[in-house]
Formats: structure tokens, sequence, C-alpha cells
């Protein structure tokens, strides 16, 4: 028998048992970011379409300068600079999208939706205290309220990013809201509605 036949048939029977290639890292980012940079886009243009063509032209920019990437931050970091940067270049490119233009009479009627300074001294106020009680409960704790009050993922999308059954992404939660509750009681504020 002829050896190179030998050998291809040899390599045919390895190759299953040889773990599959690398993933494209774009695609893995493109898979991995994709509901949450929609989000973050959709937060800062406020039309979803608009956030839909930002987030689609993200992805785009990010896949063809990939190979410049040079590792200073994590991809994902990357990518919401990209992200970021079309958002200013879309909102500075229509000014109408963020402010209704007016008359005078028309604002010397209407009140600024803004707070007044009590109201924002208060919510500061308000933030350091609930910044202090985070800080006391556990750091896995602190990192599924993140996940999901802050970063806004869902039950599902947390329970897969920290590789934990949907249950226990349950029951942690739980528990990280009554440690909270029990901080911000001690400090004088209900959080029970």
């Amino acid at each position: 028998m002829h050896p190179a036949p030998a050998l291809a048939a040899g390599r045919a029977a390895a190759s299953p048992a040889s773990p599959p290639p690398p993933a494209d890292p774009v695609s893995e980012l493109v898979r991995a970011q994709h509901d949450r940079l929609r989000r973050f886009v959709g937060r800062h243009v406020g039309n979803r379409s608009e956030a839909d063509d930002i987030t689609q032209q993200a992805f785009a920019e990010m896949s063809l300068s990939y190979h410049r990437f040079r590792g200073d931050s994590k991809p994902s970091t990357w990518l919401y600079g990209i992200a970021l940067n079309l958002i200013r270049n879309h909102l500075s490119r229509a000014p109408e999208r963020r402010y209704a233009f007016v008359d005078i009479d028309t604002l010397a009627s209407d009140p600024s939706p803004e707070p007044g300074p009590p109201a924002q001294a208060e919510w500061r106020q308000m933030v350091g205290l609930v910044d202090r009680a985070m800080s006391e409960i556990p750091q896995d704790l602190r990192d599924l309220i993140h996940l999901i009050a802050v970063e806004e993922l869902s039950y599902e999308e947390a329970a897969q990013r920290l590789a934990l059954p949907i249950g226990t992404v349950r029951s942690r939660l739980s528990r990280a809201r009554a440690q909270l509750r029990i901080r911000m009681r001690a400090r004088g504020i209900c959080l029970d509605g």
C-alpha cells in the first residue's frame, strides 16, 4: 500500500478527536454583545429603528477594523467605544432628535422637567446610601444585582453570563435584594414600596 493514502486515512480518523478550530472572534463578539449593545444604543438614541441601524453599523465597523485592535482593553469595551462614537456623530448631525424647538412663550409657561436643586441633592444622597449598602453585601450578589439592575439583563442572560442555573440566579437575586433592603432599613430608608 502506498504511504500517502494511509497517512490521509490516519488524519481523517484523528480529526473527529481533535478539538474544533477556534471560533471567529468577531462572530463571537457579535453573538455575545448584540442584544446588550442594541439596548445601550437605544437608550442613547431613543428611536428603535435608528438604534438598530447604529448597532449594525458598529458591528460592521468593528468587523472591518478588528485587525487593528491592539488589545489594550477588552474587545467589548472597544466595541462600545465604536458605538458611542457613532451615537455622538448621529446626535450631532441631528439635533432636532434631541431637542424640541419651541418659541420663547412656550418656554415661559412650561417648567423644566429636570428636578430642582433640593431634589438633586436628595437623589445624590440616596445614591450614596445605596452605594454604601451595596458595598456591604457579598461581591457575587453585588455582581448579580449589577447585571440585572444596571446592565438590564434578563434572568436567562444573567444565568448564561454567570454559568449558573436560572433557579440559582433567582434565589441569589432574592437574597441580594433582601440584604440590600435590611441595610437600607438600617439607614432609615424603606425600599418595600
